[in-house]
């Protein structure tokens, strides 16, 4: 028992010594996809367009044999727009705008200078401001995804390029003008990032 506790505290160690704290800023290309939803004699989508957000926050590296765990805690900011059709007038666009917190867990491979990543990816919703009047509960206040992408390494300059997507809604109904809509939305992303290690 001893033993086993001294070779896991040996494996511990050994990982800390291959730990790195860093900070990363970027920005993300945002795609929200929105199923069709009847609102009186109104017709809402989402609008088709891709919208970039930004992001700063930190991350902890650990790395042993090639082998790379990164917990990340980022605040990053998104926006989504609607296309509304209410068959009178042209078509309406609504800006969505929200805060966040997003929480990847990557797992990878370092090759060389270059990391192959993919993990889950949390997303806690701080704040939202929309264009629609008298909406509520459009967001949910978590949602999960994942994010996998291919990573860069100069010195302690970090690269990185990920795609990441929803696996659930962001959403699923809301009430807008006093009626409630099934909602069926996620997001996808294309994530750029530049980091400093320590």
């Amino acid at each position: 028992m001893k033993k086993s506790i001294l070779i896991l505290l040996a494996i511990v160690i050994s990982t800390g010594a291959f730990a790195q704290f860093g900070i990363k800023v970027g920005a993300s290309s945002n795609n929200f996809k929105l199923d069709e939803v009847t609102s009186g004699s109104s017709v809402i989508a989402a609008a088709g367009e891709a919208n970039w957000g930004f992001h700063g926050g930190v991350f902890y590296r650990f790395s042993l044999l090639g082998i790379i765990i990164q917990p990340e805690v980022l605040f990053a900011t998104s926006e989504n727009t609607l296309k509304i059709d209410d068959g009178t007038t042209a078509d309406q666009i609504v800006s969505q705008k929200y805060n966040k917190l997003d929480i990847p867990v990557m797992l990878g491979l370092k090759l060389g200078p270059i990391r192959i990543m993919a993990g889950p990816a949390a997303t806690i919703m701080l704040s939202s401001d929309t264009d629609l009047s008298d909406v509520e509960g459009l967001y949910k206040s978590a949602t999960f995804g994942y994010q996998a992408g291919l990573g860069f390494d100069l010195g302690k300059i970090t690269v990185d390029a990920r795609y990441e997507s929803g696996l659930s809604n962001f959403g699923t109904e809301a009430t807008i003008g006093g009626e409630t809509l099934v909602l069926d939305g996620r997001s996808n992303a294309i994530v750029l990032s530049l980091g400093f290690m320590f």
